[in-house]
């Protein structure tokens, strides 16, 4: 009995040759997958690699811009600071004006901007404390946008890319039943090439979205910590502004 089981199980592996002898060999380097691949295949692949790239340079571009932001603020907020208590206004837009890349620095300086413009001559007025709250309201809508800028693209990039790469995963699919239908024979080797471009393309998706929806989260939550700051920063400015009217 067990000589006739050991039999029977030496040749399941001649079976399964001949099973595959009739298959065209499938190679999974990225020339050959690419060469495999149908024009709609490529079409996708070639979207989701300018996804990649797109997602890639706006990556680096707000992480150099926040980057940039952080330092210049944190020399600019005690220097700006150090100025108004001792009354130097002019000293403190100056400063603000060397920080071309923080964040509070372009807020603080549109609020000074709107309180030296009513002149020093004579006492500060309400309409002069509430025109230079109004303007650091606007600095601050400003700066916000251009916090966010390219942050809806990886947003964009993060939600479509899987189902662009589940798209060409069905076109996969399909030509892997056409292969069939085509080449009269179920063997694994005759839906081989529609598998291997359909996995790709889902495999390509994913690695593009995966990335895009980290980095936004990431960014997003910077953003919303740069929002407190320049809201702390406005209302001390307005705090001083009120301040000084009452002297």
């Amino acid at each position: 009995m067990i000589l006739a089981h050991l039999t029977q199980l030496a040749h399941v592996p001649a079976s399964l040759a001949m099973f595959f002898d009739d298959a065209p060999a499938v190679g999974f380097s990225p020339m050959q997958l690419w060469g495999n691949m149908g024009n709609l295949a490529r079409a996708v692949v070639i979207i989701l690699f300018i996804m990649s790239i797109w997602s890639l340079a706006v990556m680096i571009d707000r992480y150099l811009y926040f980057s940039a932001a952080r330092k210049q603020s944190r020399e600019f907020a005690p220097k700006v600071a150090g100025a108004l208590k001792d009354g130097r206004l002019d000293e403190a837009i100056k400063i603000a004006d060397r920080s071309k890349k923080s964040h509070l620095a372009e807020v603080v300086t549109a609020g000074l901007q709107e309180f030296r413009s009513f002149g020093s001559g004579g006492s500060i007025t309400e309409a002069q404390v509430e025109s230079s709250k109004r303007a650091l309201e606007r600095s601050e809508a400003i700066v916000h946008a251009k916090l966010k800028r390219g942050l809806g693209g990886l947003a964009t990039i993060g939600s479509c890319a899987p189902f662009i790469g589940l798209f060409g995963t069905v076109t996969g699919i399909l030509n892997a039943f056409q292969a069939i239908a085509t080449q009269k024979s179920s063997g694994i080797g005759a839906v081989a090439g529609g598998i291997s471009e359909a996995l790709v393309t889902t495999a390509f998706g994913l690695l593009v979205a995966i990335p895009a929806v980290m980095t936004f989260n990431y960014f997003t939550n910077k953003v919303e910590a740069f929002d407190v700051e320049m809201d702390n920063s406005s209302s001390e400015l307005v705090d001083y502004f009120i301040k000084q009217s009452h002297r």
